[in-house]
């Protein structure tokens, strides 16, 4: 390496660079013919630079940006991606430095559990990263169904209510975040994606999409939807969804599903995307009977070395990609 290498924090201005060597980086390895239109027109570097600009990295070689890393911290659960640095510099340990330097935020937020997707087939990537102590846990897949299909089987049903937090005064806002934060937090300890969940509003990346029942909060979504965000032109992707455990958990997540679909058609998108741990056995299996199809599979790597909150009986969409 040459001694002008700096890891350092992501600034405004990088945020180009390292969107560029992202497409580059991932479509190479995926051996597009133009690697530049990998992901389409979503947004995961500068929306992820936006909402966690502590843990947002560059390498930087004699001033140039050759490489980046980005996180999300939801509450005492964090993940980071996507890690990506310049083809043309591929082997040269950057890699490497810049997940030593999230690692360390991590471990300055007291992260308890944190994860990361990457490409199962790859045993360079696979063994990077247990050397930061993340193990291989169960499959992740991303998901989807185009919404002409999809509308046909959520209409045949009754969805129920449904409230979006965008529609929500200030007050109610906080008290539909409080619900969130404490349904999260009894799947797992200190579970807490509200930030992030503003943060979806505050940038118009989304909406929160709410299942209420008997005055409790049952389930909820937090969705990305169109161009500009995670999810694409013409998607609503759902990017992390809890149901709270207990009889007809399986007919709330059907609900679920339906309400993100109504909210979606509503913004004239065409189908639905879902992230899923195939270790969520529960909803990996609905996904499945609903028509759901793999589009991209990894392998989520966990530190420490346990799955958390991906029970095989958890109605439970998370995408850590």
């Amino acid at each position: 390496m040459s001694a002008d290498v700096v890891i350092r924090r992501m600034t405004e201005a990088d945020v180009p660079a390292a969107d560029r060597i992202f497409r580059a980086a991932f479509g190479t390895f995926l051996g597009l013919r133009d690697p530049s239109a990998f992901a389409g027109d979503t947004d995961y570097v500068g929306t992820r630079f936006r909402g966690e600009p502590e843990a947002a990295f560059v390498a930087e070689v004699d001033g140039e940006v050759v490489g980046s890393n980005l996180a999300i911290r939801r509450g005492s659960v964090a993940f980071f991606g996507p890690l990506s640095v310049d083809p043309t510099r591929w082997e040269g340990g950057f890699a490497k430095r810049l997940v030593a330097a999230t690692v360390d935020v991590f471990d300055r937020w007291g992260t308890t559990h944190a994860g990361l997707f990457t490409f199962s087939q790859s045993a360079k990537h696979v063994a990077l990263y247990q050397k930061f102590g993340f193990w291989p846990d169960s499959l992740m897949a991303a998901m989807a169904y185009p919404m002409a299909k999809l509308a046909p089987i959520g209409a045949s049903r009754d969805a129920g209510s449904f409230a979006l937090l965008s529609a929500m005064e200030k007050g109610e806002a906080e008290d539909a975040l409080a619900a969130c934060r404490a349904l999260a937090g009894s799947i797992h300890p200190g579970l807490d994606a509200t930030r992030e969940m503003e943060l979806a509003l505050r940038f118009g990346l989304g909406d929160v999409v709410l299942l209420q029942d008997g005055g409790s909060l049952r389930a909820f979504a937090l969705c990305h939807c169109g161009a500009g965000s995670e999810a694409g032109s013409g998607a609503c992707f759902a990017k992390f969804a809890l149901v709270r455990p207990g009889p007809g958990d399986a007919e709330a997540f059907d609900r679920l599903l339906d309400a993100c679909v109504a909210m979606a058609t509503a913004r004239g998108l065409a189908h639905l995307v879902v992230g899923v741990s195939l270790g969520s056995r529960a909803a990996y299996r609905r996904l499945l009977q609903r028509g759901f199809r793999t589009e991209l599979q990894g392998v989520a790597m966990h530190r420490p070395d346990e799955p958390a909150y991906h029970s095989r009986d958890l109605y439970v969409l998370d995408d850590w990609r």
